[in-house]
C-alpha cells in the first residue's frame, strides 16, 4: 500500500503511523506527507524519518474543487493509492474523493456519529457524557460521516477538562489509526453499505494496561495492542 498522509499541524497521529510502518506493523510505504501549510510540525516529523514531503496552501486557490485538484495530482505523482487524513483540517470534495474511492480514511477524537466537528472531546466533556472515545471513518463528502471502521471508548471523569480528555483519548488514537491502517493494507475491509466487515476478526476486548480501561471493536491484534 502507498500511503498519502495529510496534515495540517503537530501530526502526533502521523508519527503514530510512521512508527507502526517502521516496526513492520502495516504492510504500506509512506509515499508522501501532505500539508496544506508550510509550517505543520507534521512535515518535520516527515523529514526527519526520510519521508518525501509536499505542500499546496489552499489560499492560493479561488474554490475548493481547483484546491483538491491540485492535491489529487501531487499525491498522484507520489504513487499514492491510499490516502491517511491525520489533523487535516480541511472538506474533502468529490474532486478529490473520486480519485481514492473508499481509499480515504480519517481520525476524529469522538464516538461517531456524536460530536462531529473540530472540537468532539470538548463537546464531550462539556456535555458531561460518561463514554468518550475516538473514530475511523471513511471518508464522504459530509463531515465526520463515512462508514465506521472502528472505534475505542473509555470512561469519562465527572467534570475532566476538555484538554485532558482529549490527552487520553489521543493516546487511542495511536492505536485503533495504524490497525485500521494495517487493515487496509491487508485488504480485510469490507463494505456492505454503511456496514464494515473486518474479514478474521474477533470479538470486541476490554483492556486495562497502562492506557487505562477502554473497550476497542473490532478488537486490535497484537501489534497494536502494546
Amino acid at each position: 500500500m502507498k500511503l498519502a498522509v495529510l496534515v495540517s499541524g503537530s501530526g502526533s497521529n502521523l508519527q503514530s503511523i510512521i512508527d507502526h510502518v517502521e516496526a513492520g506493523h502495516i504492510a504500506a510505504e509512506i509515499a508522501v506527507v501532505f500539508s496544506n501549510k508550510e509550517d505543520a510540525y507534521g512535515l518535520t516529523r516527515a523529514r526527519y524519518h526520510g519521508i518525501p514531503t509536499a505542500v499546496i496552501q489552499h489560499t492560493e486557490f479561488t474554490d475548493r474543487e481547483a484546491f483538491d485538484a491540485a492535491m489529487v495530482r501531487a499525491l498522484q505523482e507520489h504513487g499514492a493509492d491510499t490516502v491517511a487524513l491525520a489533523g487535516f483540517m480541511r472538506m474533502l470534495t468529490p474532486v478529490f474523493l473520486n480519485a481514492f474511492p473508499m481509499r480515504v480514511l480519517n481520525i476524529h477524537p469522538a464516538l461517531l456519529p456524536s460530536f462531529p466537528g473540530t472540537h468532539g472531546q470538548h463537546d464531550a466533556a462539556t456535555f458531561g457524557v460518561r463514554l468518550a472515545g475516538c473514530t475511523v471513518h471513511f471518508v464522504d463528502e459530509k463531515m465526520d460521516h463515512g462508514p465506521v471502521v472502528i472505534q475505542a471508548a473509555l470512561p469519562v471523569t465527572p467534570g475532566i477538562a476538555g484538554d485532558d480528555l482529549a490527552g487520553q483519548i489521543l493516546r487511542l488514537e495511536h492505536r485503533v489509526y495504524p490497525q485500521a491502517l494495517a487493515w487496509m493494507a491487508q485488504d480485510r475491509i469490507r463494505l456492505d453499505g454503511r456496514i464494515v466487515h473486518i474479514e478474521g476478526s474477533g470479538v470486541p476486548v476490554c483492556d486495562t494496561d497502562g492506557v487505562g480501561p477502554y473497550l476497542v471493536n473490532p478488537p486490535l491484534e497484537d501489534d497494536f495492542a502494546a
